[in-house]
């Protein structure tokens, strides 16, 4: 079988770890010569046809359809593996993808935003922690848990924006609204959070009225770019995770807008996910996960800022902590698989058992950093000299 030898062939040229592959008529291959990194079992002859011409999108299309069978951990191996021999995976698989990236416009976000983030309140509550954060949490202690981690990433960036009482902000992207609560209670700060989830936004609405802070708090279910018609200004700017939403080519199109919503002085800080290299995402991610997503380079950002006068006070890579935080994910997920199979299909609990598998893979071995950069509106001579309030109390 010409696709049998073909994909042997590939395998066979791994520099980095081996594989051991089952195929559907019953022999045994194992490639390579370093440690072995995964054992799979293929269970179609197409699968390999699959992968040859679509890679990423063809493995991951056949192990939702249980085409591939693989567990976890070997599935983490498998993907390690990749991310390893990249430059042979990515120059030998693929060559006839023939998938056409979905487009990111305005028009588009909304529904693109709708597809992953308003499958249900109640599923993402039976794998987040209790404040509903989907973003990288900060780990003080590897046994600290998800629920100590998350308030924690959340002091942390509140601390980063140095807010004082009565100050007014915005959170581009706030999620569920925990962001925008907290820095209300604790620093009795005026904040808007945006979102363009109508569970989010239901949900924020009534979490502010039962903390008590719906006076000093609002939520609107509008795109961000919308923000700007009011011509109103603010202390701080803030937004964590919406980066990766914005779209391959609309880097300027977000910090225009935190332009125009900052006062001279300000301070804002952007929490996202960057890549090494400017290259799209995966194929299957922008069809089955993000559609329309694009993850930016480090410098892809620090290149644009100054051309809205905006200056770098501080970067902050926190790549370590979302692997741990992919992991209490995925293990929460995992616990609750009866749960959520009343609510989605097989396939529905394979793609994402292979998107949080996978993320852990792009952060641990592969190309993916979590960066935290703080930046000012101008010159801002007021701010501290060093990063000691960072870490106080």
């Amino acid at each position: 079988m010409i696709n049998k030898v073909i994909f042997g062939k590939i395998l066979s040229q791994l520099s980095v770890g081996s594989i051991k592959v089952k195929y559907w008529d019953d022999t045994v291959k194992t490639y390579g010569e370093g440690d072995l990194y995964s054992t799979i079992t293929i269970k179609d002859p197409k699968v390999l046809k699959d992968i040859i011409l679509k890679r990423d999108l063809g493995f991951g299309e056949a192990y939702m359809d249980e085409r591939i069978i693989v567990s976890d951990d070997e599935l983490l191996g498998l993907l390690r593996l990749t991310e390893e021999n990249s430059s042979l995976i990515t120059n030998s698989f693929g060559k006839k993808i023939g998938y056409k990236y979905q487009i990111n416009s305005k028009k588009n976000q909304k529904q693109q935003i709708k597809s992953h983030y308003d499958l249900g309140n109640e599923f993402y509550k039976l794998w987040l922690d209790d404040t509903l954060t989907y973003t990288c949490a900060y780990f003080k202690s590897d046994n600290d848990t998800l629920e100590q981690a998350q308030r924690q990433k959340i002091d942390h960036v509140l601390r980063k924006l140095q807010l004082q009482k009565g100050q007014e902000f915005v959170d581009i992207g706030c999620g569920w609204g925990y962001l925008v609560i907290t820095a209300a209670k604790k620093y009795g700060a005026r904040g808007l959070g945006v979102t363009l989830s109508k569970e989010q936004y239901q949900f924020a609405n009534n979490l502010a009225k039962k903390e008590g802070v719906d006076h000093l708090v609002s939520f609107e279910n509008i795109n961000y770019q919308d923000l700007i018609s009011s011509k109103k200004q603010y202390d701080r700017v803030v937004s964590v995770g919406i980066l990766e939403h914005i779209g391959k080519g609309n880097l300027n199109q977000y910090f225009n807008v935190v332009n125009k919503l900052l006062k001279p002085g300000g301070i804002s800080v952007l929490h996202s996910i960057t890549q090494q290299h400017e290259r799209e995402i995966p194929a299957w991610l922008d069809k089955y996960i993000f559609p329309g997503g694009y993850i930016p380079s480090l410098r892809e950002i620090i290149k644009i800022l100054p051309d809205y006068g905006m200056r770098i006070i501080d970067i902050e890579n926190l790549r370590p902590h979302y692997v741990l935080t992919l992991k209490e994910w995925l293990k929460r997920f995992n616990m609750h698989i009866p749960e959520i199979t009343n609510m989605y299909d097989d396939r529905f609990i394979h793609m994402w058992k292979l998107y949080l598998i996978g993320s852990i893979s792009s952060f641990n071995y592969g190309d993916n950093d979590l960066s935290q950069i703080v930046f000012t509106k101008g010159i801002n001579n007021d701010i501290p000299i060093t990063r000691d309030f960072l870490y106080k109390g």
